[in-house]
């Protein structure tokens, strides 16, 4: 594979040096760390999106052609990763400790549950309610709030000094899950409402 990409360097990539199995932080030579700089990482990305379009080889050989795509891939797979704060989270978990748990896994926290049943309920009697769209905002505006919230936590819990508490942090990590898949229950409905108008 080392050979391979040396060989996309001899077609004008000098800069880039991929190797495929890196981690997604080396990959944009960025720390392995919650807090990234987003236009940091956006940058890198345009940058080695430039640098390695499949675009850039349509003269080359096969080979060529399928190590710039296979890069690209990567590079694109790796970004959607790490822009994503809760993906981040779960990506760091896994370098951290080998794997940061089934997202099917669930809160033991039942107030916390209670509270997002709640707002399922809310988001449930919605559109039958005076005011759908007040009803439905409300319950996006709490949820972003909880987003919000837990995001801080995930993010003082992962950069830690004394070092990372893992069960700590997958616990926020299961409880942004859930706030995650509640809030694209609430943008589901709201473009319901919207279809219905």
């Amino acid at each position: 594979m080392r050979r391979e990409l040396q060989r996309l360097s001899h077609l004008g990539i000098h800069d880039t040096v991929l190797d495929f199995s890196s981690n997604h932080f080396d990959l944009f030579g960025l720390p392995a760390v919650f807090a990234l700089d987003s236009d940091q990482l956006g940058g890198r990305y345009r940058d080695l999106q430039r640098e390695l379009h499949p675009d850039r080889f349509a003269a080359a050989g096969e080979r060529e052609k399928r190590l710039s795509l296979q890069a690209s891939t990567l590079v694109n797979e790796a970004y959607q990763t790490l822009k994503d704060p809760l993906s981040r989270a779960r990506y760091l978990l896994t370098l951290r400790a080998g794997a940061a748990g089934d997202d099917k896994e669930t809160t033991q926290d039942m107030a916390f549950l209670m509270e997002q049943m709640e707002l399922r309920e809310a988001l449930a009697v919605a559109p039958k309610g005076p005011d759908p769209y007040g009803a439905v905002g409300e319950v996006m505006a709490r949820l972003s709030s909880q987003s919000s919230q837990l995001t801080a936590q995930l993010a003082s819990c992962l950069e830690a000094k004394e070092g990372t508490d893992l069960a700590e942090a997958r616990e926020i990590l299961r409880k942004l899950q859930f706030v995650r898949r509640c809030q694209a229950e609430a943008e589901a409905l709201e473009a319901d409402l919207d279809e219905a108008v």
